[in-house]
């Protein structure tokens, strides 16, 4: 008798596992949709009042940094290139930059997703010196992305 009351109690288990209905977490599906929404793309080419910088990401999963002079073709060989470059999440919003250093100076690409201003550009370069003095600023638009 004891044996007949635990098989139908393990086959009830078993049949209600069967039928289970997993319910997606609608706070889970937000978060990756709105994280798709702002990927970082692997090859971005964006220009500001002086620079062209087209910024690749390599298979190593860093990032190469090219620039040269705003009026220069980008098939034109660049001025300056930079390697292993990181890329440094700013703040849950979607926001990044990617930081490259080259002979003490730290170049900075900011992506700008959430601004205070509609006008705001995409991107900004900024340039520290080896002091941490910030000598250039420049908002940059996407030509390629």
């Amino acid at each position: 008798m004891i044996k007949h009351i635990l098989l139908g109690t393990f086959c009830l288990a078993q049949f209600s596992f069967a039928y289970a209905k997993e319910v997606p977490n609608p706070r889970t599906d937000i978060s990756v949709t709105s994280s798709a929404l702002q990927q970082v793309p692997k090859t971005v080419i964006i220009k500001t009042k002086k620079f062209k910088i087209r910024i690749d990401k390599q298979p190593n999963g860093k990032y190469l940094y090219q620039s040269w002079n705003a009026n220069a073709k980008i098939t034109a060989k660049p001025s300056m290139i930079i390697s292993d470059g990181e890329l440094v999440p700013d703040g849950s919003g979607g926001n990044y930059y990617i930081v490259f250093n080259n002979e003490g100076h730290s170049y900075q690409v900011w992506r700008n997703y959430l601004t205070d201003s509609p006008k705001k550009a995409p991107y900004t370069l900024t340039v520290n010196d080896a002091n941490d003095n910030e000598i250039v600023r420049q908002d940059g638009y996407v030509v390629k992305n």
